[in-house]
């Protein structure tokens, strides 16, 4: 199955619905412009069929050290009119291998037991990627905790998880808190792109 993208073609292996931080079930990557669309069950049925098994298990700090190479925590901003404060928040988790590592790639998943899987075709990678903020929470971030990051992405970390949190309790929707999540989000990984600058999401909020 495959689906069209702004970013390029991506080819979908896998992504069972998840839900936003509103409680929306969608399907993580449908890759409209329209926006995702809810997944009938019988593609999460045939998805979940045609998943090839994993055929290798992966240890805890095995997971820490690959993501400490290849992983990133990021948060995400968009303009939504329908969102009352005008900026839709989206904290994920990811990580991106070459199309040589695809069976680590669906084992990762298999370890973390949430996400999907998607193919880029411009950048021949297989990318791993959690948004649910349910997920987020029980699997991806207690695990973090009991194996820790050691490098420079363990403060990346420590402030998605308080994003994370913030986001679990809607701050994200209020605009006496949300500025706080942007400037928190903006310290991490500073040398990232970014699709809009910090003052003019500041800015939107202030009007």
């Amino acid at each position: 199955m495959a689906w069209g993208n702004p970013e390029g073609t991506v080819e979908f292996l896998h992504g069972p619905v998840t839900t936003d931080p509103k409680g929306e079930v969608r399907s993580l990557w449908s890759g409209q412009h329209a926006g995702p669309r809810p997944l009938l069950k019988r593609e999460v049925k045939a998805m979940e069929l045609n998943f090839p098994e994993v055929s290798m298990k992966l240890e805890g700090w095995y997971v820490t050290g690959l993501v400490e190479g290849e992983g990133c925590f990021s948060v995400s901003f968009n303009l939504r009119r329908k969102f009352s404060v005008g900026i839709e928040t989206r904290p994920s988790f990811s990580l991106s291998l070459s199309k040589e590592n695809l069976e680590l790639i669906k084992a990762l998943r298999e370890f973390f037991g949430c996400g999907g899987i998607r193919y880029s075709k411009p950048d021949r990678t297989y990318k791993f990627e959690v948004r649910s903020i349910k997920d987020l929470r029980e699997r991806i971030i207690p695990h973090f905790k009991k194996f820790p990051l050691q490098g420079k992405k363990r403060r990346d970390f420590e402030i998605f998880e308080k994003i994370c949190d913030m986001v679990a309790r809607n701050l994200h929707l209020s605009r006496k808190f949300l500025p706080e999540i942007i400037e928190l989000a903006y310290e991490m990984n500073p040398s990232g792109k970014r699709k809009y600058p910090k003052e003019k999401l500041l800015r939107l909020l202030a009007r």
